[in-house]
């Protein structure tokens, strides 16, 4: 659709597009007001059931999700939906096991049937359930509320502002050589309301938002293509984050841009038609061990996969074995001070930073977030667990990792962000680069394959500047890099100090059955790995 038909539409958009839930709506509906005072009546109402049923402990989550999306290609609109799922889900502890159950119609005696139908699932839970549900502690904290720290709503921008600037974004990227070109704007604002029977009354208003794209360049002589996704990360702020503040912008050897805070987009759309076309012309990496310097837009996704994912307490329990298996971090490596990494690496988890996808004051049953080691000099020192798991680990509270992406989803552990700490002594990456002989500068999330205990990996990656005698000497192709997590966290030698932090992220982490997503962060900056196995990934005819 060409930018002056759409403009013909009325504001609901083209919701041909549905979400995986709820209904879609027109986008002034998006912005309607939450009444506070009523969601509390009916958290009373839910609450007071459950005691009378006879459960020994209660929650109540009253949740407002809103989606909206953006999906343009070239000089045209391919759909926008604004989406909109609005209910409430009940979950009881009784007799020692969990009942759960939800309803979307927003009423007193709805609500109150829900609660008698959580606790009737419970009753039959408890009476094929060999251990009975232990919860760590937690104190209730009355009424309070918490709400990402944005400076402008990207659900109050109207939708023609939207559309102007990724259509403006295409086709600075076409002039600049892309053959194709595409871009997507995703905003999600989470309105959350929790209440339990330990006396806390919370409210949270949660949002995201993330500008992907993808730049083509196709040889026409031979038919080869080559292809550049755009290296910002999603990010929980508001739509502030693309008004390209040069504050958030980090120059880097190559002449590539990383960003931080804030993302140019249209400086990254141009960049990224270059670099495809540039990378038809790059020459295949030769196969052999390198060292490898690991831009944060790439390295947050080894971060995820065998880290974050494998230091979740239900994967190493064995309780959880969806999307890629369980964890070879099982509990007795702890015990043992399992070495998983060499003494520079860090890697501390939480739900707290400022911008960060996974930053709540609150998790999804009520605990006050945090911040915790993973690892320490090296050494496994922790997991991630919820109320229900802490006694496993020895600990007396919960790391405050409960998550549920609707209101019609029972909670259950998801990932914190989780970050690898920066280096202590100064460092910049244009001095790292200077220390290596042959390497490989690695950027931006690329394919990846993970084995079934986190244990063995392959990640690829967007762009692979080779590096001799300390210099960055142009692009490769057909590049990843293969690694057994611990000898790939012990290869670590160097890490970029603090000035280079930068967040990355994924926006639709996928876990459990049925499926949740969940949009999570990882930091770092730029590291060094010595001696990394590298492949050429270019397929022979």
């Amino acid at each position: 659709m060409q930018r002056r038909e759409f403009l013909s539409f009325t504001g609901i958009g083209l919701a041909g597009l549905m979400l995986p839930f709820g209904r879609a709506v027109a986008a002034e509906t998006l912005l309607e007001p939450v009444d506070t005072a009523r969601r509390k009546r009916l958290a009373d109402a839910a609450l007071t059931a459950a005691r009378e049923a006879g459960a020994s402990y209660s929650d109540v989550r009253i949740g407002r999700y809103l989606r909206q999306s953006v999906i343009t290609r070239e000089d045209r609109v391919e759909n926008v939906v604004n989406g909109e799922s609005a209910g409430v889900g009940v979950r009881v502890l009784l007799d020692g096991a969990w009942g759960f159950a939800a309803t979307h119609v927003q009423t007193p005696e709805a609500v109150v049937e829900a609660t008698r139908l959580a606790a009737s699932i419970a009753r039959a839970n408890a009476k094929s359930q060999t251990r009975r549900v232990e919860l760590a502690p937690v104190r209730g904290v009355g009424e309070v509320r918490w709400a990402t720290p944005i400076r402008k709503n990207a659900m109050a921008v109207p939708i023609g502002e939207k559309v102007d600037l990724l259509l403006g974004v295409n086709a600075a990227a076409m002039k600049a050589g892309a053959d194709f070109f595409n871009s997507t704007l995703f905003v999600v604002n989470e309105q959350k309301y929790f209440a339990s029977t330990d006396g806390s009354y919370i409210d949270q208003d949660v949002h995201r938002i993330w500008l992907p794209l993808t730049a083509t360049a196709v040889d026409k002589t031979s038919g080869k293509f080559r292809t550049r996704n755009g290296l910002s990360a999603p990010m929980g702020l508001g739509y502030e984050y693309l008004d390209g503040d040069k504050a958030g912008r980090f120059e880097l050897p190559g002449g590539v841009v990383g960003y931080g805070t804030s993302y140019d987009v249209m400086e990254d759309a141009v960049a990224a038609a270059r670099d495809a076309r540039a990378k038809l012309k790059a020459p295949s990496v030769k196969p052999g061990k390198y060292d490898l310097v690991i831009d944060p837009s790439n390295l947050f996704l080894t971060i995820h996969e065998n880290v974050g994912h494998p230091l979740e307490l239900d994967r190493v329990l064995g309780y959880e074995a969806n999307y890629a298996g369980t964890s070879f971090a099982t509990l007795d490596k702890r015990e043992q001070g399992y070495r998983f990494g060499s003494d520079i690496v860090n890697f501390v988890a939480d739900k707290t930073r400022p911008g960060s996808l996974g930053a709540v004051g609150y998790d999804d049953e009520g605990v006050k977030t945090r911040e915790w080691h993973l690892i320490r000099d090296g050494i496994l020192v922790d997991y991630q667990a919820t109320r229900d798991e802490a006694h496993i680990l020895g600990h007396t509270e919960s790391h405050g990792c409960s998550y549920a992406d609707s209101w019609s989803s029972v909670q259950f552990q998801r990932m914190a962000n989780v970050s690898l700490m920066p280096g202590t002594k100064p460092l910049s990456v244009a001095d790292m680069v200077k220390g290596v002989e042959n390497g490989l500068y690695i950027h931006g999330r690329g394919s990846y394959s993970i084995d079934q205990q986190r244990y063995n990996a392959q990640f690829g990656g967007q762009l692979f500047y080779e590096i001799k005698k300390g210099e960055v000497t142009g692009l490769v192709e057909d590049a990843a890099y293969q690694i057994r997590t611990p000898e790939f966290w012990n290869a670590c030698t160097a890490i970029c100090d603090e000035r280079d932090f930068r967040l990355g992220g994924s926006f639709f982490d996928g876990k459990g059955q049925p499926s949740q997503v969940s949009a999570v962060s990882h930091g770092s900056s730029t590291a060094r790995f010595d001696g990394v196995n590298v492949i050429n990934t270019a397929r022979s005819i």
